[in-house]
């Protein structure tokens, strides 16, 4: 009865047809495979996660903006002469940029 619909649906329901066709054949090429051989399904499976999730976690995002407020090159000690205005004059004197947006996580 659903295949009729879709038939009569002209190019929109060809359309139908050939994408449920195409989930279909995922579906039982999936399934075949599993039969056959469930460890490399699952391997690739773990594979495609590890690739994807990534992109789409919001630890990636959040790594990302520490590792750029962290500094690539540590200041070194040196001996103040007074004329360093860029050089702090302790240790814990807060200079640079504000790390508000961490501590509101």
């Amino acid at each position: 009865h659903e295949l009729t619909w879709l038939t009569n649906c002209g190019s929109r329901g060809l359309f139908l047809i050939t994408a449920l066709g195409f989930h279909a054949g995922i579906g039982a090429f999936l399934k075949n495979a599993w039969n056959k051989e469930p460890v490399i399904v699952a391997s690739c499976g773990i594979g495609i996660v590890g690739v994807i999730l990534p992109f789409i976690s919001p630890y990636t995002k959040y790594t990302a903006m520490m590792n750029s407020v962290v500094p690539y090159n540590y200041p070194v000690p040196v001996r103040d002469d007074g004329n360093m205005p860029d050089v702090p004059s302790h240790p814990c004197e807060p200079k640079g940029r504000s790390l508000e947006w961490l501590k509101k996580l």
